[in-house]
Parts: C-alpha cells; structure tokens; sequence
C-alpha cells in the first residue's frame, strides 16, 4: 500500500503544475486497495485548490469534484486523539516545530495504516521527521 502526500494529490489535479505529470501518472495507476491518503489530505487538497493564485484557483464546486476523485480513487486513514498527542510529543523530541506537524501528522497516519511506501514531493522533510522509514518515502516517478 501507498500512501500519498498531499503534495501529490494536489499537482495531479493541476495540468499546469510542475509536478502534474508524474503526480497523475502515479495517482492514475491506483485502487483503494493500492493507495491510500490522510483524511486531512483531503481539508487541505480543498484548501490549497481554492486559495492558489489565478489562473490556477479553482472553485469551491471544482475542488470538491478533485476531492470525490480522490475518495473514490484511495483509501482514506485517520489518526485518532492519541496519535496526534504522540505525535507532538514527537516532534517536541525532535526539536521540530511549526509547520513541520502537518507532515509529521501525515506520516503518523501513514504508519498506523501500515503503508509500504510514502509518495511525496517534500521527501528531505519527510526523511528527517522519520528517519526509520527513509527508504520508503519517495518521490513520484
């Protein structure tokens, strides 16, 4: 199973990112029993889609469509209270602060998921929040 970062799912809604061909070409080979993404993925993939600058914005009904893609394309885990107190904990231990939670969050879903690799536009970060599973998290080829 992989799970991917929000940093994939959102270029594979966009033609004009960067990133789109090899974010899509990845999401595009994926099942619910392939692939797997964060429930927050999801509030954040809404958010990001309609606050990007022009041209690239979309609306609020657009992005929603992405999101029901993605719904129906994935599996989507959840992390309870616990986890995100642990994972705090986790980060204070880490010297690790501000938004770096967000990836950290992620990647304490992705683990109480069981997934065999993380896919991620932001691997350094990844990496370094969770060394232990370094050789699984990977950048979309």
């Amino acid at each position: 199973m992989i799970f991917l970062d929000t940093s994939v799912l959102v270029p594979a809604c966009q033609t004009r990112h960067e990133h789109h061909d090899l974010s899509h070409k990845l999401l595009s080979r994926q099942t619910p029993a392939t692939a797997a993404c964060a429930g927050h993925s999801l509030a954040e993939m809404f958010s990001v889609l309609t606050r990007m600058p022009a041209p690239f914005r979309m609306t609020a009904d657009e992005a929603l469509f992405f999101v029901e893609e993605m719904k129906q394309r994935l599996s989507v885990w959840v992390i309870g209270p616990h986890d995100y107190f642990t994972t705090i904990r986790s980060c204070v231990e880490q010297k690790q602060s501000g938004g770096r939670i967000f990836d950290a969050l992620l990647i304490a879903c992705a683990r109480k998921g069981g997934a065999q690799s993380i896919a991620t536009w932001d691997v350094r970060h990844f990496r370094m929040l969770a060394p232990d599973m370094a050789d699984r998290i990977i950048q979309p080829d």
